[in-house]
């Protein structure tokens, strides 16, 4: 192998280098954002409400413009081709696809078409379409079970999973999750973040993914990124930063001598080291 072929195996599927992203020209909410994305991997960007994940992620799928948002600042490239200045569209016909926060279905449309939907950009045959529902039955029993039911009548769980099959149905490289958890209960979270691993583990698929509940992600994360205020404040494997001292104060809620009371954290004084 040449020293070419080399350097474009070694480089990421993603690289985000240095964002600065501005909404109606006067609001600046991500100052620098620098992340890169492996093929093959699982990767979260975490942090608060407002630290900027969502925005990351619409930086990446070309949706800032329909919120009136802009990259102003540095350059995202995906398979190693300059992507910030496309559109969405032709952005999914390279394989780049958001699940949208929320749990976005067409409510009026049952399961099957919501799923169907996701394939609409393909041009690659009934019989492809045909294949790649199947699959998602099969990593999504319960959507086989409901195909027929109206999306508005299945349960926050099944929507999420309506979400995430939809954007399979479009043969994605790289799927761009936003919020998974939000809405759901512990036990269904599992297993929407256990069928994740399971894709990325059989599949290929790679995940960039926004979260707030950091120990979930970082249980099933192979990198993690923390921003806060627009940056990047820390990143890691998502071993090391299960790890870290401050993750483990400020993020889960935990300390050297095990779980932190209410009282504990509200009158702890300790500034992050990342803002020292």
């Amino acid at each position: 192998m040449n020293a070419l072929s080399t350097a474009q195996s070694a480089s990421p599927l993603l690289d985000v280098q240095g964002i600065e992203v501005i909404y109606n020209h006067v609001i600046l909410v991500l100052k620098g954002v620098s992340i890169h994305v492996d093929k093959g991997r699982i990767v979260a960007l975490l942090g608060g409400n407002g630290a900027g994940k969502t925005t990351t992620l619409r930086a990446v799928s070309c949706l800032l413009r329909a919120e009136r948002g802009e990259v102003t600042k540095g350059s995202i490239h995906y398979q190693g081709h300059r992507i910030d200045r496309l559109d969405a569209p032709s952005l999914v016909r390279q394989g780049v696809v958001q699940v949208m926060e929320g749990r976005h279905c067409f409510a009026h449309l049952s399961i099957e078409d919501n799923l169907l939907a996701g394939a609409y950009s393909r041009r690659d045959g009934k019989a492809a379409v045909r294949d790649a529902l199947d699959k998602v039955y099969t990593y999504f029993p319960r959507l086989k079970e409901r195909r027929r039911s109206q999306a508005a009548y299945t349960s926050g769980g099944e929507q999420q999973m309506c979400a995430i099959g939809r954007a399979l149905m479009a043969d994605p490289r790289l799927i761009l999750l936003d919020e998974p958890s939000m809405g759901l209960a512990p036990q269904v979270v599992d297993e929407v973040f256990s069928i994740v691993r399971e894709l990325n583990q059989r599949e290929g698929t790679t995940f960039l993914l926004a979260e707030q509940n950091t120990a979930m992600a970082l249980r099933y994360a192979d990198h993690g990124y923390i921003l806060e205020n627009g940056r990047v404040v820390l990143d890691g494997t998502a071993s090391h930063l299960a790890a870290n001292d401050d993750v483990r104060e400020f993020y889960l809620g935990l300390a050297d001598r095990g779980q932190k009371s209410f009282r504990d954290v509200r009158s702890y004084r300790r500034r992050k080291r990342w803002l020292s």
